[in-house]
């Protein structure tokens, strides 16, 4: 059987203060789609058959032994106004720490049909009407929040419920593969 998995940045501190906002959204919108999304930053989304569940869990554990943690800052809120998408920003410094390993992961598992982010954001809410993303820009103008990336998390998709949950999470080993030089035999 398929299932849809995505992979995400994810922090367990963020999720309480992103669903405040989220709540407060819903509460002069109404309800909209991801208001109900934990916090996270996506890096892919792909449809599997079971069957290679554990390979891809495989994979996953071993790219992010090599990932480093480090702090990701978000400190601005932004918008996707054709796609209706409302989000926090990334600083330029956590950008240019977050699109290698999104890239990685990207190349990693690129025999799937991969829905790819390469812009790290935080989705407050998608697919607002004009309307809403203007009371969304409104009611949010200022932000600062940090968390550790310290490793990538597996979500499934419930198609039930209609939202992703945590199936694992594969942590930051610090353990680079060393680049490999083609040498000269003369």
């Amino acid at each position: 059987m398929e299932k849809t998995y995505s992979v995400v940045f994810y922090s367990k501190t963020l999720v309480e203060p992103i669903k405040k906002m989220k709540d407060f959204l819903r509460s002069k919108i109404d309800w909209y789609n991801s208001c109900n999304s934990e916090a996270h930053i996506t890096i892919c989304e792909f449809t599997i058959e079971e069957s290679q569940f554990d390979s891809i869990k495989q994979k996953l554990s071993k790219i992010s032994d090599g990932f480093t943690p480090f702090e990701v800052s978000l400190n601005h809120f932004s918008s996707f106004p054709t796609s209706g998408a409302f989000f926090i920003g990334v600083t330029k410094d956590s950008e240019k720490k977050l699109v290698p390993i999104m890239k990685k992961i990207h190349e990693t598992l690129k025999f799937l049909k991969l829905k790819k982010s390469d812009n790290p954001h935080m989705s407050i809410g998608r697919r607002l009407t004009p309307e809403n993303l203007k009371i969304a820009s409104e009611l949010f103008t200022t932000i600062d929040l940090q968390f550790e990336c310290n490793e990538i998390v597996l979500r499934e998709f419930d198609p039930v419920v209609k939202q992703f949950f945590v199936m694992d999470s594969f942590p930051f080993g610090s353990n680079p593969e060393p680049e490999f030089v083609q040498g000269s035999l003369f």
